[in-house]
This record gives structure tokens, sequence and C-alpha cells, in this order.
């Protein structure tokens, strides 16, 4: 079999993209996100606010959530769950560890300070477990069941409406599980941010929730029909 010709495309997907991706997320980690160094849409509240946290931990989620999404539309459920075990799994431990981490921190500061008699605190006494937080559990199994059950409802098929509405059923379905995990059964710290944003402002609230659902609901769809179009088509289900 003759070795494929190396073309000026080669180039483009082999090399240019994965840079403008690196250079992207580079971007929305450091100038984006309203805890990066510069947060050049601001930080605390407002509208720069919620544009900023719906690009980095909104994009952040819906890759999460996408991956196996993707492949439970354009293989089969079990592909999809599988993917969503990876992936979510890999997000909950990175972010139950940081946010374990970060509290331990506060709480040593805030006990130094204490002892010292500096009446200044930089967060809770008592420490988090968030490994143990059952609302950051949950980005495991939504992770496994948006991509089991868009495989499960288009069962191999590649018509896009079906797609679109599987999309859309399982991310609002995931959307939905993880809000009610967040008021009822998070960790204090967690659940008080997730209460107060539900007690303030409803629009604001709907907006940040479901806005990336929505999107992932369709743009993945639109992907997977694409791919579907260059023989990336669904298996049939076992």
């Amino acid at each position: 079999m003759e070795t494929e010709r190396f073309k000026l495309s080669d180039i483009l997907y082999g090399f240019i993209v994965p840079l403008i991706l690196v250079l992207l997320i580079f971007v929305l980690a450091v100038y984006v996100n309203p805890t990066g160094a510069f947060h050049v849409l601001g930080e605390g509240e407002g509208t720069g606010v919620t544009i900023a946290v719906i690009l980095t931990q909104g994009f952040t989620q819906m890759i999460v959530l996408g991956v196996p999404l993707i492949l439970g539309l354009v293989w089969n459920k079990w592909a999809g769950g599988a993917a969503g075990f990876i992936m979510g799994g890999t997000y909950y431990l990175a972010v139950a560890g940081n946010s374990t981490a970060n509290y331990l921190k506060y709480a040593i500061m805030s006990i130094n300070n204490f002892v010292a008699g500096n009446t200044e605190t930089f967060g809770a006494l008592t420490p988090y477990n968030f490994f143990g937080d059952m609302a950051m559990l949950f980005y495991l199994v939504n992770a496994v069941i948006i991509g089991y059950m868009a495989g499960a409802l288009t069962n191999g098929s590649t018509n896009f409406k079906r797609m679109l509405g599987a999309g859309l059923v399982a991310s609002f379905t995931t959307t939905i599980i993880q809000l009610f995990m967040n008021n009822q059964y998070a960790l204090d710290p967690s659940k008080a941010m997730s209460v107060a944003m539900w007690s303030g402002d409803l629009g604001y609230a709907l907006f940040i929730s479901f806005v990336p659902c929505i999107a992932l609901g369709v743009i993945v769809p639109i992907l997977a029909k694409v791919m579907s179009w260059y023989g990336l088509s669904a298996r049939r289900q076992y």
C-alpha cells in the first residue's frame, strides 16, 4: 500500500490547529477566567463576569460532558458511558482536590491568624474534604449518564432531528440533576453559593445554568452529524 502523500492540510490539522487550541485555553485561563491573573472581563459580579464564567467554567464542563455525548451519538451508549466515566472521573478528582486544598489552606491561615491575635480570616476554620461531596461526585455520574442516554435515545440513528432531540434531552436532564445535587447535597460552602445564586437574580441563575446546557445540546449533535458525513456513523447497539 502506498504511503499517503504529505499535504499542506496536514500542517494545518497537525500543527496549526493544536497551537490555536493551546492559545485559546491559555487566554481563557489567564485573561478571561474571573480567578485568573488578569480577568479582563472583571471579577466579583456583573455581566462581564457572567460571560467569563460561561466561557471558562461553563466551557470546561461542556468539554467534560461533550466528549461522552458525542461518542454516544456517533458510536453507541456503551462508548458514551465509558467516555463519561473517564472524563467525569478526571474532572471530579481535579475539582475535589483543588477545592479541598484551597479550603485547607484558608483554614490554616485563619487558625494561624487567630492564634496570633489577628482578627483577619481567610475562610472557614474547618477544612472540608470535597472528595466526599456528593454534588461533586455527580460530575462523574452525569458524564456517564449523558453519554449513555444520548446513545440509547439515538440507538445508532444518524437522523439529525433524533440526534438533536437526544442531545437536548440528555443535556437538560444532567443539568437539572446537577442543580438539584448542588442545592440539596453539596457540602456547606458549595451549597451556600448555589442557594445564594438561586435566591438572588433568577434571570442570572437561569442564564448561567442553562445557556451552556442548551449550547451543548445543540452544538454536539451538529458536530456528530458532520462526523457521520465523513464515515464516522453510529454503530448498532449491542
